[in-house]
């Protein structure tokens, strides 16, 4: 079984690349906004995003909500990639030429441009309160004391779960409140037992589960400092453990793409999603399945310090420092930097969750969903969210991510937890100093 399991995870590491190039200097050419950029068209504002379900829809429902007269938008929609490849590259070049005036970056990746690129984006601390927003994602959004990012959506996780397959298995709703990663691991056995199915699918070339694990303990691959953190990270030795017995003994499903993960639950198959809530509109899409869902808290680590909160995923947006950022960034300050009507309408036409804290107390957050037997899915969550550790990012995550998915390969044919992080850290120290 074991063979098996690891041949189904080699040929997942041999497609796992990280496209993420950042240029050696920084753009110290880029301090005036009187370069070239933006819209060609002067009374607009030119803002990069993708997926037009979710960031898109945001963008173009604060635009509505928005009072200004004359103001317009020039949504041009990329995928994440694109936008990371197209900013490094324009960056980089010392021009700020087809740069747009409002861009989204995912939080993981924002530090990255910040550090590389200080001067090209424009400090937005006198445009909103980062007090109304969730603590762990102003350390990403800012550097050396600005604020340059305006956080938007949230990652916070929960454990979504089939009520049918874990009542099957002995075990109600409280069982699941508050436990440790240990305890998930005892009730993926019982489930695996009485009902056959894997506790959830796992992407072997995806850590996002262990970023999971270890942002609850307040831990990154990173020290607060930027300094690589792998080897002695009792955070990190702990989640590579867990997961290790999850693969080891059977109790998970192996996919090796987006479609087989929705697969994975939509089919009936796993029994849980421990992910960001962004997922809830993925499980939702199969109908047949309405009132068989329910969500608890994400499981913790043991390592003194974790909670049972965490991310996965989220960005923010920045504005780029060339002609029209005071219009750009008082478009974002007006709408998701302090607009609680904005942030209602938000959750319940988009189903987007924010994390702008005031709006929590709003009529959309308060909906009960009866996908989920009537749970209040985004208050809780809301609450979650505040409980997030922050953690610093650094520059590297998917790089560092990387190293540990072939390490976690070497780990499951026997190679000690210890010998695994020693050897990412030797590693991780020779490719990104």
């Amino acid at each position: 079984m074991i063979k098996n399991r690891n041949k189904w995870i080699s040929t997942a590491l041999i497609t796992c690349f990280t496209v993420f190039i950042l240029a050696a200097c920084s753009s110290n050419d880029n301090e005036s906004g009187s370069d070239e950029g933006g819209s060609t068209n002067s009374d607009s504002i030119v803002v990069w995003a993708w997926d037009p379900n979710f960031n898109i829809a945001a963008i173009n429902l604060a635009e509505e909500h928005y009072e200004e007269e004359g103001f317009t938008l020039e949504i041009q929609e990329n995928a994440q990639d694109d936008i990371v490849q197209r900013l490094n590259t324009g960056l980089s070049s010392g021009t700020m030429n087809g740069m747009p005036n409002i861009v989204l970056i995912e939080d993981q990746r924002a530090q990255s441009f910040l550090q590389s690129y200080p001067d090209a984006f424009y400090p937005l601390g006198d445009y909103f309160n980062t007090e109304d927003f969730a603590e762990y994602k102003i350390p990403p959004t800012s550097l050396d004391g600005e604020q340059y990012g305006l956080p938007f959506d949230t990652g916070v996780t929960g454990l979504f779960y089939r009520s049918d397959y874990l009542e099957e298995a002995g075990y109600t709703h409280e069982d699941l409140v508050d436990i440790t990663w240990e305890k998930y691991i005892d009730i993926a056995k019982d489930v695996k037992e009485e009902t056959g199915h894997p506790i959830f699918s796992f992407d072997p070339s995806d850590f996002g589960i262990i970023r999971m694990m270890i942002q609850s303990a307040g831990t990154w691959f990173t020290t607060e400092d930027g300094e690589i953190n792998l080897e002695n990270n009792e955070a990190l030795k702990e989640s590579l453990e867990i997961l290790h017995q999850l693969v080891d003994q059977d109790l998970v499903s192996l996919h090796n793409d987006w479609s087989g993960f929705l697969a994975s639950f939509n089919s009936g198959e796993a029994a849980t999603v421990p992910t960001g809530n962004w997922i809830v509109p993925s499980i939702e899409a199969e109908e047949s399945q309405a009132g068989l869902w329910k969500m608890a808290p994400i499981p913790r680590l043991s390592t003194e310090g974790s909670v049972n909160a965490t991310n996965n995923g989220g960005s923010s947006f920045y504005v780029l420092n060339i002609d029209g950022k005071e219009a750009a960034a008082e478009f974002l300050g007006a709408t998701f930097g302090s607009d609680i009507d904005f942030y209602n309408d938000l959750v319940q036409e988009v189903g987007a969750l924010g994390t702008f804290i005031p709006a929590a107390e709003s009529e959309g957050y308060q909906f009960e969903n009866e996908f989920f037997g009537g749970q209040q899915l985004i208050s809780e969550l809301s609450e979650w969210m505040e409980d997030v550790p922050a953690v610093n990012y650094g520059l590297n995550t998917y790089g560092l991510s990387d190293i540990l998915v072939e390490q976690f390969q070497q780990m499951l044919n026997g190679k000690s937890v210890e010998d695994v992080l020693s050897d990412a850290q030797t590693q991780a120290e020779n490719q990104f100093r």
